[in-house]
Formats: structure tokens, C-alpha cells, sequence
């Protein structure tokens, strides 16, 4: 199983508004691929202060390398052009990858 781990880190006056938006239109595209099997949303924690941006890591399942190099090839690069148009420099992003053992 690889998870395809993305952060993501939002303006606090905006995580209601790109939570739905995650929720009822993004995850939705990517799931329609076909490609990933499940899908989670955490909330990360940065410090007991009130943090500058809100922070959440979603984290999407996979069978197979195959299929992440399948996205990769036919679907991530309009979704996160997608994204960045829509919220630009206030939805920071950076991706990593987790390999269950």
C-alpha cells in the first residue's frame, strides 16, 4: 500500500471555505480516477500558540507505484494547476509518500 501524503497549509480565515471545497469538489476529482482506494484528512497540530496557517494533511491510498505514475502522468498537473488558480499563494503544498510495510 502507498499513501500519496499531500500538506497543505491555508490562511486560518479561509479553512472553512477550502475544507468544503476539498471535500465536495476536490477529492472528489481525484477519486473519479479510479486510481486511489480511500482517502483520510488530517489536522496537524504546528504548536499550542495560535499558528499563522492552518495546516492538514490528506492522504490518499494506493495499490501500486503504477498508479501513482498513472496520475502523476494524466491527472496532477491540471488538478494543481486547478487549485492554484482557484486559491493561489493563500494554499501552500507539499507532497510526500508513505509506503506500508
Amino acid at each position: 500500500m502507498i499513501i500519496y501524503n499531500v500538506t497543505i497549509s491555508i490562511r486560518p480565515d479561509l479553512e472553512g471555505e477550502v475544507l468544503a471545497w476539498l471535500k465536495n469538489e476536490h477529492i472528489p476529482e481525484i477519486l473519479e480516477t479510479g486510481l486511489f482506494v480511500e482517502h483520510h484528512i488530517f489536522k496537524i497540530f504546528e504548536s499550542s500558540d495560535q499558528p499563522m496557517h492552518n495546516s492538514f494533511a490528506i492522504q490518499y491510498h494506493l495499490e501500486s507505484w503504477q498508479n501513482f505514475k498513472e496520475y502523476e502522468e494524466n491527472y496532477a498537473h491540471a488538478l494543481k494547476e486547478k487549485t492554484h488558480k482557484k486559491y493561489g499563494e493563500n494554499l501552500l503544498s507539499f507532497r510526500t509518500f508513505l509506503e506500508k510495510l
